[in-house]
């Protein structure tokens, strides 16, 4: 896919197996020893227990879509979790699956077709989204302990090319999505740091009907500047489009409309 960042999969596929590997095992450490009740504030109504269970348990179901190279929606998420009795326990629980998880994706096709529910209708769609989702929820882990989280820029330029391209697929699971649209307006994130060079720029047009990410080439050559843009640091970036951040904090440089990108986050938060 040509989309405005450059690239619908720019990391090696071996590198996403390593990066969940790192990330899931940053966040077992980050939630071992802690209260399972303590609150995670990015995640609402969400304990320690609860983040914990869904990051343990959502890296078992993907593994088992990727074993069975599924040709078509599941039709039930019943896995055999293993979870143990104690909370207390579960960051143990999650830590010894990586092992299964890297196994899994050492094995897997990465281009062989199967279901997704985002874009790309293939195996490696499902590591980079499972390295996402970890990567995002131990910055909500570490947050809610007391830690100043880190990302890695590589990694979040991907993380935000990754969230564009599949958003407008979304609607299965935040309603919210399907009911953005506009008039034409277009959006611009801007990367800010030294990772743009990998990607510096998407950019989003809502329409009437919708919204869509817009290749590099047709961006390239619409003669107008965005109506609205927010220029930060690729983490930032990332961390602001799962709403983890404001585009009103000081992180950001913006200019434009500010009611598009109201509307933009009203109906992407999820």
């Amino acid at each position: 896919m040509d989309t405005t960042s450059g690239a619908g999969h720019p990391l090696p596929y071996d590198s996403y197996r390593q990066a969940i590997e790192r990330e899931t095992l940053r966040f077992a450490e980050a939630v071992k020893g802690m209260d399972p009740a303590t609150a995670v504030p990015s995640c609402p109504d969400w304990t320690l227990a609860d983040l914990t269970r869904h990051v343990g348990a959502l890296q078992r179901w993907f593994s088992t879509l990727l074993t069975r190279l599924v040709q078509e929606p599941p039709r039930s998420r019943d896995v055999d979790l293993g979870l143990p009795e104690r909370a207390e326990e579960y960051a143990d629980w999650v830590a010894a699956g990586v092992p299964d998880v890297a196994a899994v994706l050492r094995t897997t096709d990465p281009q062989a077709a199967m279901w997704a529910w985002g874009e790309d209708q293939r195996a490696r769609f499902w590591a980079r989204r499972m390295l996402f989702e970890t990567l995002v929820h131990r910055v909500d882990a570490e947050r809610a302990v007391g830690r100043e989280p880190d990302i890695d820029p590589v990694l979040a330029v991907d993380g935000v090319d990754e969230f564009l391209v599949n958003l407008p697929y979304a609607g299965v699971f935040a309603p919210g999505v399907t009911k953005l649209n506009g008039n034409g307006e277009t959006i611009a994130f801007q990367c800010a740091d030294p990772a743009g060079g990998i990607g510096e720029e998407w950019r989003v047009r809502l329409e009437p009907d919708g919204f869509r990410l817009l290749p590099r080439a047709e961006a390239e050559a619409t003669p107008s500047g965005p109506q609205a843009a927010v220029r930060g640091q690729a983490a930032d970036l990332l961390l602001l489009l799962y709403g983890r951040r404001s585009y009103q904090e000081g992180a950001f440089e913006v200019s434009g409309e500010g009611e598009a990108l109201d509307r933009w986050f009203a109906h992407t938060a999820f």
